[in-house]
């Protein structure tokens, strides 16, 4: 693989002179469109019309057995299994350089971004190649026991909860340690997920990677807005609306925390990318007095800063129906978290969609020679990395804006849908205008924060 003089930025952040039109206009173009689709819904939309189980188009009958077959889950898992150890040994015995190490690229662009885009096509993928679940099998395999079945029921209580710490401990490594890109903090990072989810599937059974393995629920929280999803008949899909799979989303404690780790985390990225913070944690780890260990401090407090900003608005905004008894209105951030699956959706394809694409090549490059040995299986060895977005930079911000804005209005609809399930009639309308403020200030705030830097 050769070196390129063009040169991209980690996460395709583009600037507000990329865009077609002047970033006041488009912000107040998003504030519109959010605003004119609420009120269409609310005179067009007066009833629940998504449903989990609406009928759909029927998948023709191979794909239904291709994706029933034992034997092809047998292959996935097994795939996902021999990947993970191949990228642990890279890890340990490959070059010690990032650039040139498979590890950390695959761990941040085809796991981090690429499970998105899986699990927005196909459905919760993530449950077919985890490697926790491939482990589990073989361990149950030799033992005799269900998977299912653990030494102790998974704590209830405990909900989503787990899963929403292991993604802030992701998103944590990704954007504020003192290293990100260091072999090394991704190895140890990946050993320790590996160990504590082995050990939680042996203890609690596969209830844990349900609701406390991080990647599952991420890809299962994703994919529920696949239009691909499972038929009315045992063993078969259909091709549905999106939305309506969104309605399957299995919702319980932390789930709130989840949603609001994914979302908050991305906006922190972009935030962290603005000139003023950047200059700010540079002053702060060059003062004599703070020391510099003081930077990977601030930086956290930064990410923890902005997911309970996301956290505290959005629980708000759902509460915000004074008509309704306080154990009523308590419940409701849990019950229209599903709405915000959209935004997270479409703010990470703004934001990592450069990232995927083209660091997703290089990735690819260093997983066919892992250990550089100099093996070129399929003669990609001296290619060079195609960056198609990068070069056709208001190509790039116009995807990346259309992206934000469809996932809010998408957002929309789906908060609406929800509300008119939840709230008592009389309050459909005044109770979602706090939550449509709200979806407003995150479109703006996002696109703020992708090009006014």
């Amino acid at each position: 693989m050769t070196d390129t003089s063009v040169q991209v930025l980690a996460h395709g952040l583009g600037g507000s002179a990329d865009l077609p039109v002047p970033l006041a206009y488009a912000l107040v173009a998003a504030a519109w469109a959010l605003s004119i689709s609420f009120a269409v819904l609310v005179f067009a939309w007066r009833t629940p019309r998504l449903r989990a189980d609406a009928p759909g188009v029927p998948l023709p009958g191979w794909v239904n057995t291709f994706a029933a077959s034992p034997l092809v889950r047998r292959v996935l898992a097994g795939t996902g299994l021999a990947l993970t150890v191949w990228l642990l040994l890279a890890g340990a015995f490959g070059p010690p350089q990032t650039s040139h190490n498979a590890l950390p690229t695959t761990f941040y662009t085809l796991l981090w971004v690429g499970l998105v885009a899986a699990s927005v096509l196909f459905g919760p993928v993530w449950k077919l190649i985890s490697p926790v679940r491939a482990v589990r099998r073989l361990v149950c395999l030799a033992t005799g026991q269900r998977p299912a079945q653990g030494w102790v029921a998974y704590p209830e209580k405990l909900g989503y909860w787990p899963a929403a710490i292991g993604l802030l401990a992701f998103v944590w490594l990704e954007l504020t340690s003192p290293n990100p890109g260091s072999v090394t903090a991704v190895l140890t990072w990946s050993v320790a997920y590996l160990m504590i989810t082995i050990a939680g599937a042996t203890v609690c059974g596969t209830r844990w990677c349900e609701r406390a393995d991080p990647f599952e629920v991420y890809s299962s929280l994703v994919g529920r807005l696949s239009p691909v999803g499972p038929g009315q008949e045992p063993g078969t899909y259909v091709l549905r609306w999106p939305l309506n799979n969104l309605q399957a989303t299995k919702v319980g404690v932390g789930s709130v925390a989840v949603a609001t780790v994914l979302l908050g985390s991305t906006a922190f990225d972009s935030f962290s990318a603005q000139p003023r913070w950047r200059n700010f944690v540079d002053s702060v780890s060059a003062s004599e007095l703070l020391g510099s260990w003081t930077a990977t401090a601030v930086r956290s407090g930064g990410l923890l800063m902005m997911v309970l900003f996301v956290a505290l608005t959005f629980t708000l905004a759902c509460r915000a129906v004074p008509q309704l008894p306080r154990s009523e209105r308590a419940k409701l951030p849990c019950l229209l978290v599903p709405s915000l699956t959209p935004i997270i959706v479409g703010y990470i394809f703004a934001h990592y969609l450069t990232f995927l694409v083209e660091k997703g090549q290089s990735a690819a490059m260093l997983l066919l020679d892992p250990f550089d040995f100099g093996w070129n299986p399929l003669g990609l060895a001296h290619r060079d990395v195609a960056y198609v977005l990068s070069t056709h930079p208001t190509v790039l911000a116009s995807l990346k804006v259309t992206s934000v804005i469809v996932g809010h209005i998408l957002g929309v609809l789906a908060a609406h849908d929800r509300s008119l399930r939840v709230l008592p009639k009389r309050h459909q309308l005044t109770g979602q205008l706090a939550l449509l403020f709200t979806m407003i200030m995150y479109t703006c705030g996002g696109l703020y924060l992708l090009f006014g830097g």
